[in-house]
């Protein structure tokens, strides 16, 4: 069974991560394409855990025949599903060290983690715990992850900082970062990481309920009713993540548990609203654009990262001075006749478009890059 809704949504969350990632000035983008600054979350930070949430949802139909429900054990799963498990963590976790790494590759300032590196350990972390925990452990194991990280970032002192610290330098996620990792191997100038080790556990839930979700789905019947009960279980999450986050703010760069809960609240609605238009009501055709880019989305996200940073680091000469590819090309080809903030938008918007063509040409030569 194959959901094109599912690629559908897939295509929307990469093409909105290329949107967010890609303004052609930093310093010139609507606020609405912005990440919050801390707490709080604006549609820009739905898109990240919208993806990790597919992630989950795709495992409940490319697991399901090695999961203890159909009968396997721990003792009968074949060594090769690890192996390939395993080769698809190694994979993304060294793509995300390529992207972070150009053009110098100093290693003994690299950042480590990132997008690619979290997906990549909350991927294996979720396989394994999917191949060896029934549905009811893994429903308890989310509960208990997302509680247990609330206790320990608002209960455990801080040296320095004290106990529940917040604060970009003063939480227990960040200061797990720099004693496992190094400050000269993280993001924000040494500070933290939004996308460090500690806040990858509850990263890990919204695989869980990704793959949750997915597993229920399977055995729905198409119908209006199937998408309606997607739509009420989203707004209950979004409800008790909003309360949650009165005592624990919804904050993304450190996952908090309220954070957890209000996303995957808002992917399900947005699965909900693809299901229905897709799957049940048959309009197939509304949905092609983004299911081409759906179908191709590490491809996607890793070629674009690249060719960003390859307009970034190439330097030509404009007036005496020396500016940046990407820079020229925002100033002469887009503020010349959009402004500055719309010409960012346009430059950005500019970045899906001759994306998808590629991807296209590749759907039409039915290339699908896998991991």
């Amino acid at each position: 069974m194959r959901l094109t809704s599912l690629d559908v949504f897939r295509g929307m969350a990469i093409a909105s991560m290329i949107l967010v990632n890609n303004p052609g000035s930093w310093n010139h983008v609507y606020p609405i394409l912005k990440h919050a600054e801390w707490h709080g979350y604006t549609p820009t930070d739905l898109v990240f855990p919208s993806f990790l949430f597919i992630v989950g949802v795709a495992m409940a139909f490319s697991l399901s025949k090695y999961t203890r429900e159909n009968g396997n054990t721990k003792d009968n799963i074949s060594p090769q599903i690890y192996l390939r498990i395993l080769r698809r963590c190694v994979i993304l976790f060294l793509l995300g060290l390529l992207l972070n790494g150009y053009p110098n590759y100093d290693l003994a300032n690299i950042r480590i983690m990132g997008v690619l590196q979290r997906i990549s350990l909350a991927y294996g972390l979720s396989a394994i715990t999917i191949l060896h925990l029934s549905r009811k452990q893994i429903w308890g194991l989310s509960i208990g992850l997302l509680i247990g990280y609330a206790v320990v970032m608002q209960l455990i002192p801080v040296p320095g900082y004290g106990v529940g610290n917040l604060t970009p330098e003063g939480n227990f996620a960040a200061y797990i970062d720099r004693l496992i990792l190094g400050e000269h191997h993280l993001l924000s100038g040494g500070k933290y990481d939004p996308e460090g080790l500690l806040s990858t556990l509850p990263a890990t839930v919204t695989v869980f309920i990704g793959y949750l979700t997915g597993d229920w789905l399977k055995k729905q019947p198409i119908t209006h009713q199937t998408s309606l009960n997607l739509v009420i279980i989203g707004l209950c999450n979004i409800i008790i993540g909003h309360f949650w986050g009165l005592i624990f703010p919804i904050n993304k760069a450190l996952w908090t548990s309220s954070y957890v809960l209000v996303t995957a609240g808002w992917a399900l609605i947005l699965l909900a609203i693809c299901y229905e238009i897709i799957e049940v009501r048959h309009h197939r055709k509304w949905g092609f654009i983004l299911e081409v880019m759906g179908l191709n989305p590490i491809f996607l996200f890793v070629a674009s990262g690249f060719v960003a940073r390859v307009l970034i680091y190439t330097k030509i000469p404009q007036n005496g001075e020396s500016i940046s590819l990407k820079t020229w090309i925002y100033e002469n080809g887009f503020v010349s006749w959009a402004g500055e903030m719309n010409g960012s938008l346009a430059f950005a918007i500019a970045n899906i478009l001759i994306w998808w063509i590629v991807l296209y040409g590749m759907y039409q030569k039915r290339w699908f890059i896998k991991i």
